[in-house]
């Protein structure tokens, strides 16, 4: 007695269960077959069922069980997923370009090269999720979305809105983030090297030993955001707001800060060995001198006086101890 193939992952056998399997197997076939575009689906339990390549655009699937689906390839464009769980399905590839994901249970999900765009995922659960190459742009994802340990290789997310998000841990490397709004964001020990950072929002975020060598984050605004023991080593700041940031024991080695607002800045133990400064805002003599000494390089003539990290910050050395 074989397995039909619409239930491979379940461990079911048709010949035993039969009249159990029935209003499911025959759900899965309908929508495998003909497809399930804008139909009312709330609640249904389409868990370990292959649903590969169909059409579920912008059907209502409200609090579904879809943990462990294949909806590899599936149009999901404009579909409600709202507080379904989605834990370990996999989503490769799958268009969810608008769709509804409020509060979705997305733990250990496999979105690699998905499309997202626009898609709501505020509040949703995607802890140690794959969404390498994933498409964001636009995608709202505030509201204390969890992406710990998410692996966002590469990933678009030029505009998407992050505002409180957790990415404890999570990869980010090659992703694009210019212009996101990533405000008091946790993105303590994550990956960001290689990152296109550029106009990116990080007012009051956590980077905490983050990792954004290499990154582009001229013109990003880093206001009090915590960079306390980041490698920023080759990071370029061009531009960047840094006003009151906080970059104590952080690697700023051959990053270029050409053009920052080091206003209230905390640079206090910080590595600044063939550092780029120029044309600072927050940059006195007195602490020009000493970021010399330590490394840092400046084709300015002078220095700006206004402003400049407070001696409360940096005691006798303006910040490089």
């Amino acid at each position: 007695m074989s397995l039909h193939p619409r239930f491979k992952n379940t461990g079911f056998w048709l010949g035993e269960f039969h009249n159990e399997l029935d209003p499911k197997w025959r759900l899965v076939e309908e929508i495998a077959s003909t497809g399930a575009a804008g139909r009312e689906l709330k609640g249904v339990d389409l868990s370990d069922v292959d649903l590969s390549g169909a059409n579920m655009s912008r059907a209502d699937l409200n609090g579904a069980n879809l943990s462990g689906a294949d909806l590899s390839n599936a149009n999901l464009k404009g579909i409600d997923l709202s507080s379904a769980n989605l834990s370990d399905a996999n989503l490769s590839d799958a268009q969810l370009k608008g769709a509804q994901l409020y509060c979705a249970d997305l733990k250990g999900a496999q979105l690699y090269c998905a499309d997202l765009k626009g898609a709501d995922l505020s509040s949703a659960e995607l802890k140690g999720a794959d969404l390498r190459g994933a498409d964001l742009r636009g995608a709202d994802l505030i509201k204390d979305v969890d992406l710990s340990h998410a692996n966002l290789r590469d990933a678009k997310l030029v505009g998407a809105k992050l505002v409180g998000a957790k990415l404890v841990g999570a990869d980010l490397s090659g992703a694009n983030l210019s212009g996101a709004n990533l405000g008091c964001t946790n993105f303590s020990r994550a990956d960001l090297s290689s990152t296109n950072l550029n106009g990116a929002n990080f007012r009051a975020a956590s980077l905490n030993r983050a990792d954004l060598s290499s990154a582009n984050l001229s013109s990003a605004d880093l206001t009090s955001a915590d960079l306390k023991s980041a490698d920023l080593s080759s990071a370029d700041l061009k531009g960047a707001n840094l006003n009151s940031a906080n970059f104590s024991g952080a690697d700023l080695s051959d990053a270029n800060l050409t053009g920052a607002d080091l206003s209230f800045a905390q640079l206090s133990r910080a590595i600044v060995d063939n550092t780029q400064f120029e044309d600072n805002l927050g940059i006195n003599e007195s602490m020009k001198g000493y970021l010399i000494k330590r490394g840092a390089m400046f084709e300015d003539v002078a220095g700006d006086s206004s402003e400049s990290v407070t001696s409360s910050q940096i005691p006798q050395t303006n910040g490089i101890n």
